[in-house]
């Protein structure tokens, strides 16, 4: 687990931010939203409520196959920017579709492109005096003959981690967090957190007890890091229903122009 700059602690509600503070969540397929046609898939971001409290707000803006590059050519980015408050918080986990080489509308470059884009949303969360945090990429469901959990992200949760240390950003590093809980789990255990279904073998996709478990990873690293205090968290080591995962009737990008 790495530790954040100690500047890049949240300001707390008694220091000036007299209101709600909001969690923004730009990022891939790994952490969105999810509605009822893809049931039982389940992004971490639709759990990571149930480990923060109520005066911690989640808008999940992440979705279904972008990249850093996809993203921000949408205009995704700028309206989470048109929004976001000093105090709130961006956290950015890109990687997945960034290493699509064979699609330019989201490829990019690890060393360059990608770092680049990256700063982009750190600048921009800075500039409107809010905290942005980088996340690694949540690792896939893949082990070698002998049961050991493989990285499957390349050099980019690597070049991630240098623009944290470059700019002084807090990290989240979701690829390690995770590749050691599926270590601990093993290649058996961990088909019971990844989307497999009658007809289908997802080792990138979670479904409910997957997110939540993800979820967890995200709000403890947020606490030791010191971007949340223990009073924006809750129930950490507690065990959460999967009752409690819904999916929405519709999805609204089907009715984006």
């Amino acid at each position: 687990m790495g530790a954040a700059p100690a500047a890049a602690a949240l300001p707390h509600p008694s220091r000036g931010h007299h209101r709600m503070r909001t969690l923004y969540i730009a990022g891939d397929s790994t952490a969105a939203q999810k509605y009822a046609a893809a049931a039982p898939e389940t992004g971490w971001g639709m759990a990571l409520p149930f480990f923060l409290r109520k005066d911690v707000r989640v808008a999940n803006h992440a979705i279904n196959g972008r990249s850093t590059k996809s993203f921000l050519d949408e205009g995704r980015l700028d309206t989470i920017l048109a929004a976001i408050r000093p105090g709130d918080l961006l956290l950015i986990q890109f990687g997945h579709n960034d290493q699509k080489i064979d699609d330019p509308t989201r490829y990019t470059e690890p060393w360059t492109s990608y770092q680049d884009n990256l700063r982009r949303y750190v600048a921009g969360a800075r500039e409107r005096g809010a905290l942005p945090v980088l996340a690694t990429s949540v690792e896939r469901r893949k082990f070698d003959a002998s049961g050991t959990a493989l990285r499957t992200l390349g050099e980019y949760p690597a070049a991630m981690r240098e623009v944290a240390r470059e700019e002084g950003v807090a990290l989240v590093d979701i690829q390690e967090l995770s590749l050691a809980l599926w270590q601990k789990l093993g290649p058996e255990a961990t088909t019971a957190y990844f989307n497999w279904t009658p007809t289908e073998r997802d080792n990138t996709h979670f479904n409910p007890p997957g997110a939540i478990a993800v979820a967890r990873l995200v709000a403890a690293e947020l606490l030791h890091i010191r971007v949340l205090a223990p009073s924006d968290t809750r129930r950490l080591d507690e065990e959460i229903p999967v009752e409690w995962i819904t999916w929405p009737d519709a999805d609204p990008e089907e009715n984006r122009p």
